[in-house]
């Protein structure tokens, strides 16, 4: 029976220049929710609009991870620089992500 690499590990658009696993986007939706379970705009991870837009849908078309990231595209809040902007998940548009804290049992 093989072996399977923990999802941690598991590297994102390896073939577009992103290299970006699970834990590091984990770790960028920390530093700015500072908790689980909290909405901040996709744009305040700081990564460009293309890598967003990437990794995301990456993450979101596996269940085994898209369980725990909840996706919205909220109204414009009072930071418009960072809330107004759109991104493309899988065709969808969205501007905010919040991440449960069960996301822990797969890291």
């Amino acid at each position: 029976m093989a072996t399977r690499e923990p999802i941690s590990g598991y590297n994102v658009g390896y073939n577009m220049g992103y290299n970006m696993e699970l834990a590091q986007i984990i770790q960028k939706y920390l530093a700015v929710a500072g908790v689980y379970g909290k909405q901040v705009p996709l744009a305040s991870l700081g990564l460009s609009k293309e890598e967003t837009e990437h990794v995301l849908s990456v993450f979101d078309e596996d269940y085994h991870i898209s369980r725990f990231f909840h996706l919205a595209c909220a109204a414009a809040a009072s930071s418009p620089s960072h809330s107004q902007i759109i991104f493309q998940i899988n065709g969808f548009p969205q501007t905010h992500i919040s991440i449960d804290a069960e996301v822990q049992s797969i890291l």
